[in-house]
């Protein structure tokens, strides 16, 4: 069971090296630094993980469509972290400090 599982935890290792994260070779000069670094993408790394869990959760068998940007029409039961940050990425909130103003743009339907 846990080596048919074990995709799960590939899946993971692969964010923490490709784009989400991007883990690169560097030159780092204390050990500790790299400690550091890879403790913080790890918690990156939970981060997407569990905005996954709970939008899928919520979503509970319900499709949505409108997330992949060549094609608005597909339709997924199970979106990445990834493709839901990026529907939300062009929404700004700008708070006044002198009139205590708030100002947020418009939410799309898909968000």
């Amino acid at each position: 069971m846990a080596y048919r599982e074990q995709y799960i935890a590939e899946r993971g290792f692969g964010r923490i090296k490709g784009q989400p994260l991007s883990l690169t070779p560097m030159y780092l000069q204390r050990e500790e630094h790299a400690t550091g670094l890879i403790r913080l993408l790890s918690i990156g790394l939970r981060v997407l993980t569990l905005i996954e869990f709970v939008v899928r959760r919520n979503l509970s068998g319900l499709s949505i469509a409108g997330l992949y940007a060549g094609n608005p029409k597909r339709e997924t039961k199970r979106p990445t972290a990834e493709a839901i940050l990026s529907a939300f990425k062009n929404i700004n909130w700008v708070r006044i400090k002198s009139n205590h103003d708030s100002y947020l743009t418009p939410l799309t339907k898909l968000q």
